[in-house]
């Protein structure tokens, strides 16, 4: 928790200074299974279907996970809320809404470490998250390297309990799985991404003289020697001179299950080659925060010891944490020092995209670290970089919550315009149209957390 502070602050500082296939054996699902869903909750198949509101079939069924790791301290909004609104995002951008081009459908799961069964089950279940029970890939006491075995537990955020991530490769049941974190939100459909991983990249993907569905970071072309197995972006916001590479950003990764990579990362953890001065087999995959875990081993992973199958995005358009690309201050909206993503390729060290200037019509995805957790009711109200697309990014949260608790659970609309009817419905008055009637005050403290409808369903059995 410590740690996650610390790293936290460190995000807040620097925006401040920059400012299905349905598996039969599922996590809770019963292996006799005669839940029966509440259509006020479920709407009939939109958790996971396959077909679109107009009976079209799907390309595919992708899956996405999230990972919890331990239960929250003080309040659960951050797994409630956070998992309702990131699946309702989903949702929305996803075949089974009538107002989105995508062609996938979706199936969400919670791959949690056994510390954290009491909350994530009654937390994620009445959602449709599908529960998966799943402890360390590598316990401690098997991991050879004794730097590693000694230091990982509390390194980054989550010690070796964010290796829980890995599980993810065994999401075999589907093509492609995307890892998120809770304080996520999906803005426009992946299916670009999706597409070249199931169908392979095309002439027309790397066609100069055409605008390219996918933005990769740098402008580099998609490789073509082989398949895509992965998409990420990496986390410029620690990097530093002299640094050798940037770590990934932890909360966004799309991948390619495979059996056979999820044991090749657990071989690597096992042999625990990670080293004080040079990461992981002193190659430079760290040492910086997160890189005995996630952060460091999926870039070790696909920078090194599987060249060509891993491709970097552009962090302006896929999570999009609104970060000052520079490593000195912006003042005044000017921004000023070298570009952080030019470290390590100096032709682009002054030519860096500024992220928060960014139309949030051109970003796919968010993340919530530097603009803070939407549940917070920060007003994000001055007029300066760092604020301006946070707000909006915010603005968007709760914009879906309110579709979520209005076309999916039904509950009642509001004029938001009338802040006293907002907040006689809902119970805020704080900039109704923000926050939609969700905030009575600025500050956590001013939050109303979202209830679940009632259940006419209680799960049965045992998770896997």
């Amino acid at each position: 928790l410590t740690a996650a502070i610390i790293v936290i602050g460190y995000y807040y500082f620097l925006s401040s200074t920059v400012l299905q296939k349905t598996s039969d054996e599922t996590t809770t699902n019963s292996k006799n299974s005669g839940d029966v869903p509440n259509n006020d909750l479920r709407n009939n198949n939109i958790r996971g279907g396959t077909k679109s509101t107009n009976n079209k079939d799907a390309k595919a069924t992708i899956g996405y996970a999230i990972t919890v790791t331990s239960c929250p301290k003080t309040s659960t909004s951050g797994m409630l809320d956070g998992a309702a609104v990131l699946q309702h995002s989903i949702h929305l951008n996803s075949i089974l809404s009538s107002s989105s081009s995508s062609q996938y459908s979706y199936q969400m799961y919670a791959l949690v470490h056994p510390a954290a069964i009491s909350c994530a089950k009654s937390q994620l279940e009445p959602l449709g998250y599908k529960i998966l029970i799943r402890d360390v890939p590598v316990s401690l006491d098997q991991i050879q390297g004794e730097y590693l075995r000694t230091k990982v537990e509390k390194n980054g955020c989550c010690g070796d309990k964010e290796f829980v991530k890995l599980h993810a490769y065994t999401l075999m049941e589907h093509e492609v799985v995307v890892h998120l974190d809770l304080d996520t939100l999906v803005l426009r459909p992946l299916d670009d991404l999706f597409d070249v991983m199931i169908d392979g990249v095309t002439d027309d993907d790397n066609d100069i003289g055409k605008t390219k569905k996918i933005e990769v970071a740098f402008h580099d072309p998609l490789p073509t020697k082989q398949p895509i197995n992965a998409f990420f972006t990496r986390d410029y916001n620690m990097a530093h001179q002299g640094m050798k590479h940037a770590g990934v950003q932890g909360g966004f990764l799309v991948l390619r299950p495979s059996m056979e990579v999820y044991e090749e990362f657990r071989e690597i953890i096992r042999k625990g080659d990670f080293r004080s001065k040079g990461g992981w087999g002193g190659m430079g995959f760290g040492p910086f925060y997160g890189s005995m875990t996630f952060q460091g081993i999926i870039p070790y992973f696909y920078d090194h010891l599987h060249p060509g199958t891993g491709v970097e995005l552009d962090p302006c358009a896929y999570n999009n944490m609104a970060h000052n690309p520079r490593d000195k201050p912006t003042k005044n909206d000017i921004v000023s020092g070298n570009c952080r993503n030019g470290y390590n390729r100096p032709e682009f060290n002054d030519e860096c995209e500024d992220c928060r200037s960014r139309p949030i019509e051109e970003v796919f995805t968010t993340h919530f670290t530097l603009c803070q957790k939407p549940w917070e009711c920060h007003a994000q109200d001055g007029d300066r970089i760092q604020e301006r697309l946070c707000r909006k990014f915010h603005g968007e949260w709760y914009r879906v919550r309110e579709d979520l608790e209005t076309n999916m659970w039904k509950r009642g609309v509001v004029d938001l315009a009338n802040t006293d009817e907002t907040a006689k419905v809902r119970g805020g008055e704080f900039q109704p149209q923000q926050f939609r009637g969700y905030c009575k005050r600025p500050g956590a403290g001013g939050y109303i957390p979202i209830t679940l409808p009632p259940l006419v369903f209680r799960v049965r059995g045992k998770a896997n």
